[in-house]
């Protein structure tokens, strides 16, 4: 029996949760090209080195027999957690990877600072669909010609907020900032 892992990212983590992500959205057959091409630009090196520097947990890496086989990514939004992508590596798909994956997120998650998960899919991306219903999303909303002219929907499961504090969204102090900047020009 394989042993599944989950853990938070490292600095030294980005490069290939990078390569993979480029990869994944590239394959996709459910986004147009100009979406892929804008989410490309966006998830670049320093959002996800951001997304570390804020929580380790917003780049969950997935590991089984010690070997990294995937990711998902998520950040803060308005006391909610938002999955930006998740991804399994081709060689562990047809493993039970993915399904550990939303288990650990949701673990994590669950009982924390945020009152809710929340993604986007489109209406045709089935398989996404099915895993997020068998994991407790429901889809709250069908965004007719959302982004860049196509439908999208809302997807969100309830988590048990139990910080009373509110997560302060993408911010960084200055300091952290500069640290950002001087360790992507150090990579």
């Amino acid at each position: 029996m394989s042993q599944m892992t989950s853990r938070p990212a490292r600095w030294s983590d980005i490069n290939l949760v990078h390569r993979e992500l480029m990869e994944l959205i590239d394959s996709m057959p459910y986004y147009n090209n100009r979406f892929k091409t804008y989410e490309k630009a966006r998830l670049d090196k320093s959002f996800l080195r951001t997304l570390v520097e804020i929580d380790p947990w917003h780049v969950l890496l997935l590991e089984m027999d010690g070997q990294t086989g995937g990711f998902l990514i998520s950040g803060p939004s308005n006391g909610t957690i938002f999955q930006y992508w998740s991804a399994i590596f081709p060689q562990f798909r047809g493993t039970p990877l993915g399904r550990f994956g939303m288990e650990a997120f949701i673990s994590h998650w669950d009982n924390s600072r945020f009152h809710k998960a929340s993604t986007y899919t489109r209406p045709d991306n089935r398989p996404a669909l099915a895993l997020l219903k068998r994991y407790g999303y429901k889809q709250v909303a069908h965004l007719e010609q959302h982004i860049f002219g196509e439908d999208y929907l809302v997807m969100e499961r309830k988590l048990n907020k139990s910080d009373p504090e509110y997560d302060n969204g993408m911010s960084l102090s200055f300091a952290a900032r500069m640290k950002l900047r001087l360790r992507g020009i150090l990579d």
